[in-house]
């Protein structure tokens, strides 16, 4: 890879590039995150709409109040993050201060613009999904609403991220995989690469093994109420784990000498945000009552 160098600072010289496109993608993220933001703050605001009787939902309404206001600060990260790729003071930002939680929102989001379209075309062709087998948790439209905003977030939100790393980073991965200086595919980074190949191993195979549908380790709740949602967010995971690792490997090995360095950075890029951002969540809800514990292939 041969990049450009630039002077210190200049990525803050850098002007913002305005146009129609970009305008339009921003509302278009901003407007998606209000259905999910309206039900958030109607339901800690104490109303009940979309939440069906007997919802464990009801059964913890201080702890949900808390969970819900910390998913409403969640979701309107997406408005700043949208007004910040799209203003002159955007560029002024620091790197790690967008490219962490435009990591967050890559890992969030992408598995459900993925994952959600494909569970509706299954469920569509006779497949069953989770309002089918599972005890009352929300009412259907209320996935359908808060999903369809997801997507339309992420679809908004990555093509102004893609067009503003295009303008300020797109100098780092020019050129191929063989071009790569070799302080980024050096020893160290190597043998972190292998370590994070072998540690994604056994996640990957279990998810694979639920995605063909075994039941080993798999809770007695999980099993009861499994779906064809559940098949396919198995087959999701396991997607994000494959291109997670196959481009780390690329970039680190320079196995595909011939290849455009940013096609395995996108890989590694989204792969493993998505692993690390879902399994931050899921790690956290795992520690909470049963209401908020991973139990479902669509909670929002």
């Amino acid at each position: 890879m041969t990049p450009t160098s630039l002077p210190t600072g200049a990525a803050a010289l850098l002007p913002v590039r305005r146009s129609p496109l970009r305008s339009a993608l921003r509302a278009v993220a901003i407007a998606a995150c209000l259905p999910y933001l309206g039900l958030k703050i109607a339901w800690i605001s104490g109303s009940r709409i979309g939440i069906p009787e007997g919802s464990v939902l009801l059964d913890h309404r201080a702890l949900m109040a808390v969970v819900n206001s910390v998913t409403v600060m969640m979701d309107a990260a997406v408005v700043v993050l949208a007004l910040l790729l799209t203003q002159p003071w955007g560029m002024r930002v620091r790197s790690w201060l967008l490219g962490v939680p435009m990591w967050g929102a890559t890992g969030l989001l992408t598995p459900i613009m993925i994952g959600f379209p494909v569970q509706l075309a299954v469920s569509t062709a006779g497949g069953t999904t989770t309002q089918d087998v599972d005890e009352p948790f929300l009412d259907g439209w209320v996935f359908q609403v808060v999903y369809g905003g997801f997507l339309l977030q992420g679809l908004a939100l990555g093509t102004l991220f893609l067009l503003y790393a295009r303008d300020r980073w797109s100098h780092l991965w020019q050129g191929r995989v063989w071009d790569m200086p070799s302080a980024v595919t050096g020893r160290p980074v190597r043998a972190l690469t292998v370590a994070g190949a072998l540690i994604a191993l056994f996640p990957a195979v279990m998810h694979l093994m639920w995605a063909a549908g075994s039941t080993v380790a798999m809770p007695a709740a999980r099993v009861a109420h499994r779906s064809s949602d559940l098949y396919v967010l198995e087959g999701v995971r396991v997607a994000f784990i494959a291109a997670a690792v196959a481009g780390t490997l690329l970039l680190a090995f320079r196995a595909a000498p011939a290849l455009p360095v940013k096609l395995p950075l996108g890989a590694a890029w989204v792969g493993a945000s998505g692993l690390g951002a879902w399994g931050a969540w899921l790690t956290t809800t795992a520690a909470m009552p049963r209401v908020m514990a991973p139990r479902s292939p669509r909670c929002c």
